[in-house]
């Protein structure tokens, strides 16, 4: 049965030791809605809405290191154990025991980690685009390294401090203008430049918007990242490499809460991590189901709201 109508609140929180900003709509059982890169609660306006109709209390914050959320300067803040702690954190100032919590790009080994770490407090999980597949066998750089040979990779690029912000920040609405089309689900194919490329160029064009990406919402997203910078974000990336030397007690963990794994078929993250998509059953024994959304690119939860919707609303009442 549908709730009442509830409008979008925002607020500040403390938690693990930074001010965090979060957007919520809703009453109800706790869901928590973690945004990837470059995004920010935004990234989920169609989804608190929905939520808060179906009798949920939809909470998205501005991860750390975005909008308006705390951005400490040192790389080494932004550890995958730093952004469980955060959204532990969260409950805690919210007086929640326990919420599910939803994942989108980065936000996606984030809401992954959270069940596995503390299945106590994360009572259901929901990957969006980014699967599951366990600790990796060696350093995340040095396999990136070996599979991309002498063709741009766009993580190696974001390694070195400096130069993706300098990139990024020259015209940070048309940035996210050609990340948010580069990698939708209608994206033209383009072909992968040499190494030494820059980001943007890598990324394919064209001319119009999708019908689901608006110039209000540019806007907003540019307006963000104008006042804010891109290091936060991409400071995420710099801690792939401490992220696998911490987490070795964390090899062959599974994760035991009921899960759910969302993406669109036309995605590029799911398309190159096939072994990864093959791995999920036997690392999440309680995985409900793999929703693949036909058309749908990078951008699940933008691109295709009324189907993730769904499938969110589904998991969550059978819970």
């Amino acid at each position: 049965m549908a709730g009442p109508t509830h409008a979008l609140a925002h607020r500040t929180i403390d938690t693990n030791g930074i001010r965090m900003h979060l957007a919520e709509q809703g009453t109800g059982p706790l869901v928590l809605l973690c945004h990837g890169f470059p995004e920010s609660w935004y990234s989920w306006r169609h989804q608190l809405p929905a939520l808060a109709a179906a009798g949920f209390r939809a909470v998205a914050p501005d991860m750390r290191g975005y909008g308006q959320t705390d951005r400490p300067a040192a790389i080494d803040q932004y550890t995958v154990f730093h952004l469980v702690g955060d959204m532990v954190g969260v409950l805690d100032a919210l007086g929640e025991a326990q919420a599910v919590v939803v994942g989108h790009d980065w936000g996606a080994p984030v809401a992954w980690h959270c069940a596995l770490l503390r299945p106590d407090r994360f009572r259901a999980v929901v990957g969006m685009s980014v699967p599951f597949g366990g600790r990796g066998p060696g350093r995340s750089t040095l396999a990136l390294r070996k599979a991309s040979g002498e063709f741009f990779n766009y993580i190696l690029y974001f390694q070195k401090p400096g130069a993706a912000e300098a990139e990024l920040e020259r015209d940070p609405r048309e940035s996210l203008r050609r990340m948010l089309v580069g990698v939708a689900g209608d994206a033209p194919l383009k072909q992968m430049p040499p190494k030494d490329s820059a980001f943007l160029p890598s990324l394919p064009d064209r001319s119009s918007l999708p019908a689901w990406l608006t110039d209000g919402d540019l806007d907003f997203y540019g307006a963000e990242f104008r006042r804010t910078g891109f290091a936060g974000g991409l400071n995420w990336y710099r801690n792939l490499d401490r992220n696998w030397e911490l987490s070795a007690a964390l090899a062959g963990a599974k994760i035991t809460v009921p899960a759910l794994f969302v993406a669109g078929t036309n995605d590029v993250v799911v398309a190159t991590r096939p072994q990864q998509m093959q791995a999920m059953p036997k690392l999440i024994p309680n995985l409900r189901k793999i929703a693949l959304v036909p058309g749908v690119g990078h951008w699940t939860q933008q691109e295709g709201p009324a189907e993730v919707n769904g499938e969110l609303i589904s998991f969550l009442e059978g819970l």
